[in-house]
């Protein structure tokens, strides 16, 4: 049975953001199915509660991916409407039987929303008005390995490999270097000044969701296209694959103990079991 959602709510200073936050990430998360079900029934008849049921059990990753941009120094639920802006269009654009969650879909929508968002309003970015110079600005911020000025050298190199002039490398670098802060203050700093240490913002993306949806969905296939092709060979094949290479590496079997098993040579395990991987590799990459 379907879940019943509550209406959306926006991130208003009424609810204040603490509660928002409360709420999205108590959000049911859909199956595979119910999601599928959800895009169809928007798609082919227009149904917004529909959409906004999608829109809702998504926010959670909205919120994990604003976070990550919080160093910018705008405040997160600005970064957090902005974001849900692009899920809904993520939602809006979205084909269900392509065979890719929504997830995966909305996180380019997303973050586009809240690059542009950052690129308008934060107060240094001038001269970021080309995609070559979009790319700097977010370039400058992820990749510059040390404070200060950059040499000539590090300016010619970026310079071409973004195709902007020198100019522009330098005076983005310029206007950057007026924010910068020690990575982590000192001890004898009050919570205020550690508050705005990039120690303090800097998002874990040990976590990411889409990453981590991503690996489990590969594993899960991976996991899926091993048992099939293992299917498909014969009981002493099966046997001696597993054996060989699929138990834990303290109690994986040896040539001459399955030899023994099977009633037939060490070779002759050797050669069998080339052979079933042989098999595999043709049902694998099929």
């Amino acid at each position: 049975m379907m879940k019943t959602l509550p209406v959306i709510s926006g991130v208003s200073a009424d609810a204040g953001l603490s509660s928002f936050l409360q709420t999205v990430n108590a959000a049911p998360m859909l199956t595979a199915e119910e999601e599928k079900s959800l895009a169809r029934r928007y798609r082919n008849e227009e149904d917004l509660d529909a959409a906004r049921q999608l829109i809702y059990s998504h926010m959670r990753f909205v919120v994990r991916t604003a976070r990550g941009f919080t160093g910018y120094g705008l405040p997160l639920a600005d970064l957090i409407q902005e974001g849900n802006i692009g899920l809904m269009k993520a939602v809006k654009n979205f084909e269900p039987d392509r065979g890719v969650r929504l997830v995966s879909f909305a996180m380019h929508w997303i973050r586009s929303e809240i690059y542009d968002y950052i690129l308008k309003n934060w107060r240094i970015v001038k001269v970021a008005t080309t995609k070559a110079q979009r790319k700097l600005f977010f370039n400058l911020r992820k990749s510059r390995n040390r404070l200060g000025w950059m040499n000539q050298n590090d300016v010619k190199a970026l310079s071409d490999n973004l195709d902007v002039p020198e100019k522009t490398v330098l005076e983005m670098e310029s206007r950057m270097s007026g924010v910068d802060v020690s990575f982590d203050m000192d001890a004898d700093s009050d919570d205020e000044a550690n508050y705005v240490a990039p120690a303090g913002y800097l998002a874990d993306n040990r976590y990411n969701p889409e990453n981590l949806y991503e690996k489990d969905t590969a594993t899960s296939t991976n996991n899926e296209n091993l048992s099939m092709a293992l299917a498909g060979l014969d009981e002493r094949s099966q046997d001696i694959v597993k054996q060989r290479w699929l138990n834990p590496d303290d109690k994986k079997a040896t040539l001459t103990e399955l030899a023994e098993k099977h009633g037939v040579s060490a070779e002759r395990i050797r050669q069998i079991e080339k052979k079933a991987f042989n098999q595999m590799k043709g049902e694998l990459v099929a």
